[in-house]
């Protein structure tokens, strides 16, 4: 690991680690759409490493196998964050959807059903259950890192922190764990499959008996309902 001048030894480094870049791909390629390359989650990763190598400082006391983990993940997330997921229409129509839940929860005291927000946004069911399936399509990032970005403004831009990217403050944590207690049972259940147990799409589909698309267009609801929990509580902090 160290060559005879007692410095790490990089090319063995990379050898090593370069394994846990695939597995680290692997493990987030199956939560995303099929859009994305593995190859481009690898190359992403393998850049973590690289940095992590550059940036490593023994003083500091982790681990480089904590702080390669991390940079390599981060390294990934930046590469999901950077790509433009949705058109410009498309998130105009996401923004009306949280603006929508979020009155309609104001005014009712309670989590809108689908056919409510539909009827408030002034679109069919078919309509509304298309634009859940549009807006789903840049949501697969892990749990905690999208909803920040989407109640932070600015999130996406901002580089990651790897000593931070599985966290959030404790403050924005408790608030997160009491939107999602809020959710509706469904889609309370759905979000401990997809993002504590890790089923995939098709095996949320299997427990719910939903197709894929209904578990998509579930995910993309109760991700707009969260939003507008954190927004609202952040605007009453």
């Amino acid at each position: 690991m160290y060559t005879a001048k007692g410095k790490i030894d990089q090319n063995e480094l990379i050898a090593e680690y370069l394994p846990q870049v695939r597995r680290q791909a692997l493990a987030l390629q199956v939560k995303l759409p099929s859009s994305i390359e593995l190859d481009d989650l690898i190359q992403a990763g393998t850049l973590g490493l690289l940095e992590a190598l550059g940036r490593f400082d023994a003083g500091q006391g982790a681990s480089f196998a904590t702080f390669a983990s991390q940079r390599i993940r981060g390294a990934m997330l930046d590469e999901l964050r950077s790509r433009d997921w949705l058109p410009r229409s498309v998130r105009r129509h996401a923004r009306e959807l949280d603006e929508a839940v979020r009155q309609l929860e104001q005014r009712l005291g309670r989590a809108p059903d689908e056919h409510e927000i539909a009827a408030e946004l002034k679109m069919d069911l078919a309509d509304y259950h298309q634009l859940l399936n549009d807006t789903n399509n840049g949501q697969f990032l892990p749990f905690e890192e999208m909803v920040q970005e989407g109640v932070e403004p600015g999130a996406a831009s901002r580089p990651a922190d790897p000593e931070f990217a599985e966290l959030v403050d404790q403050q924005q944590r408790s608030r997160l764990i009491a939107a999602i207690d809020a959710l509706p049972e469904r889609e309370k259940l759905l979000m401990a499959l997809y993002y504590q147990e890790e089923l995939n799409l098709k095996e949320i589909g299997a427990v719910l008996s939903v197709s894929e698309s209904r578990v998509c267009q579930l995910h993309s609801q109760a991700l707009s309902r969260l939003r507008a929990q954190l927004h609202e509580g952040a605007g009453s902090a």
